[in-house]
C-alpha cells in the first residue's frame, strides 16, 4: 500500500519556488534602498534598488519580476520603511521620486518580457541581458524624470540634470554586473 504524502510543501512546485524568489527580490530591493549615496544637488539618491529590479526582471521574468516590485511598492505604501532613506507611505509614491518606484514595476515587467522572447537566442546571453536591462533602466528614468518634472514643476533639462544624468555612470556599472549575474545564474 502506497501512502501519498499530503503535506502542502512536500513537493516544491514551480509556483511556490517563484513566490519565494519574488519575495526575496522584494526584500532585496527594500534592502537596496538603505544602501544609498545622497547627491547634494538632487532629491534622488543613488541606491542599489535598480540593481535588484534589473535582476528581478531578468531572472524571474515578466510575471514574477513585476509581482516582486508590486509587493515591494505595496509594502512601502502600507508604511514599512522600504523606500529610499527608509521612507514610506503613499506620499513618497506621489512625491518627486515616486515615478522611479512606478518605473521599477514597469521595468521588471518589460525586462522580463524581453528576456522571455530572447530565451532561446544563440546570441551572447550577457549582451542580450545588458540590452534588455538597459531598456529597463530607460523605462525607470522616463517614469522618474517625468514625475520629477510634474511634482517639482521644473523643465526637462533641469529634471534630467537633477534626476538622471548624475546617475548614469552608476547605472552602467549596475547594469553590467546584473547582466553578468543573470547570464551566469538561473533560478
Amino acid at each position: 500500500m502506497h501512502i501519498k504524502n499530503s503535506h502542502p510543501y512536500s513537493s516544491h512546485t514551480p509556483e511556490l519556488r517563484m513566490m519565494v524568489f519574488a519575495s526575496l527580490f522584494a526584500a532585496l530591493t527594500a534592502a537596496g534602498a538603505y544602501i544609498q549615496v545622497p547627491i547634494p544637488f538632487s532629491p534622488v539618491p543613488v541606491t542599489l534598488q535598480v540593481f535588484f529590479v534589473l535582476l528581478a526582471g531578468s531572472m524571474l521574468k515578466s510575471k514574477w519580476g513585476s509581482l516582486s516590485m508590486i509587493v515591494y511598492t505595496l509594502l512601502g505604501i502600507a508604511g514599512l520603511p522600504v523606500f529610499a532613506g527608509g521612507s514610506s507611505g503613499i506620499g513618497v509614491l506621489l512625491g518627486p521620486t515616486g515615478g522611479y518606484i512606478v518605473g521599477f514595476v514597469l521595468a521588471a515587467y518589460i525586462i522580463g518580457k524581453l528576456s522571455e522572447r530572447t530565451e532561446n537566442t544563440t546570441k551572447s546571453k550577457l549582451f542580450i541581458n545588458a540590452l534588455n536591462m538597459s531598456i529597463g533602466v530607460l523605462v525607470i528614468y522616463v517614469c522618474g524624470v517625468s514625475q520629477l518634472m510634474l511634482v517639482a514643476e521644473i523643465g526637462p533639462g533641469a529634471a534630467l540634470t537633477l534626476g538622471a544624468i548624475p546617475f548614469l555612470p552608476g547605472e552602467i556599472v549596475k547594469t553590467a554586473v546584473a547582466a553578468y549575474i543573470a547570464s551566469t545564474h538561473e533560478l
